[in-house]
């Protein structure tokens, strides 16, 4: 079992700022997300996505912002479980925690802080008959060893970042590719959409647009892919693998039965140090709510601030904040 001080659910941005936080006041801290690397949205979906509302920043890269956050929390050494979804959530005698993920790992925890976004994130699956028959054996919808498909033929299906950064990455490992839209313009960034159109100009991979997904064909595993385009004719695509990236659909998951006070299926908070009505357990970030409330990465950072004040309290009960702001690599924070 993982021992730690405070148990973060979410390694998105505000998460990972939480840890820096929690570092100053000596707390440790383990990180769980569903998603195979931290940076929850900013990472999985709009990476190359400019931000503007950071300040000191006029303008900063998404996955520049993850990768900065993760340097600035490496002097405090957390940890991390990724790749694995959050199932279930105990309270000791001693007021203490054990978080349970989908895998089986257990962390025990003083103090659980949920920093999930817009909560776990599940795949947005093409409507195809049979299609839960193949997942895992063919149909996958994360990219998480792009070692896997070597000298395999891929089907890649989608018009968004996801799509066209795998489709592009992927032509020189694979046997073949072929990404199918259903429009004739992808919504992806527009310089990957040019490199994707050269691809296909060159012959290294093949482009359907204005294609859809009829059916998964296979005995057990995926042989094949039947596409419709445009024209309304079928056509069979032999391949080893589909992989649908239509985008995830956050979902609340099992944090929606821990007990904890919801408006819809955000958790509500008191705005003195965001915690929920389960003591103990603190909510920062998307997931939350209260009168007022904007959903911007800033106002997560404030949240993680006034949380990790609070928290220091569950983790050192007789102890005063003596060492607020510590110092970091030998230089004072502040």
């Amino acid at each position: 079992m993982i021992q730690t001080d405070l148990c973060i659910i979410g390694a998105g941005p505000v998460g990972l700022f939480a840890v820096f936080e929690a570092g100053l006041l000596k707390m440790r801290c383990h990180l769980i997300d569903a998603l195979p690397q931290i940076g929850g949205q900013l990472s999985e979906i709009y990476p190359k996505k400019p931000i503007y509302d950071i300040p000191g920043f006029p303008e900063v890269n998404a996955q520049t912002l993850v990768d900065n956050l993760r340097k600035q929390i490496d002097p405090f050494k957390p940890t991390f479980t990724l790749g694995e979804r959050v199932d279930g959530l105990t309270r000791n005698d001693d007021g203490s925690f054990v978080v349970t993920t989908s895998e089986g790992t257990q962390v025990h925890c003083k103090v659980v802080v949920i920093a999930a976004g817009l909560g776990s994130f599940e795949p947005r699956k093409p409507e195809l008959q049979n299609l839960e028959h193949f997942e895992g054996k063919g149909v996958v919808y994360m990219v998480k060893d792009p070692e896997t498909f070597r000298k395999r033929r891929l089907v890649i299906a989608g018009g968004g970042d996801s799509a066209l950064d795998w489709a592009i990455h992927l032509s020189s490992i694979a046997e073949r590719v072929t990404l199918i839209h259903r429009n004739e313009s992808f919504r992806g960034a527009p310089d990957s959409a040019e490199k994707v159109f050269k691809l296909a100009h060159e012959g290294k991979i093949d482009l359907l647009l204005s294609a859809n997904l009829q059916a998964v064909n296979g005995n057990g595993v995926v042989k094949s892919v039947s596409v419709v385009d445009k024209d309304k004719s079928v056509k069979e695509i032999e391949t080893d693998y589909l992989i649908p990236l239509f985008g995830l659909s956050p979902k609340l998951g099992p944090i929606a039965h821990w007990g904890l006070n919801l408006d819809k299926s955000a958790i509500e908070v008191n705005t003195v140090d965001y915690a929920t009505n389960v003591e103990g357990v603190f909510a920062i970030g998307d997931i939350n709510t209260y009168p007022g409330k904007l959903k911007l990465i800033l106002c997560g950072f404030h949240e993680a601030a006034l949380m990790a004040q609070r928290a220091f309290e569950f983790v050192y009960p007789s102890q005063k904040r003596s060492f607020k702001y510590t110092t970091v690599n030998g230089v004072n924070a502040f």
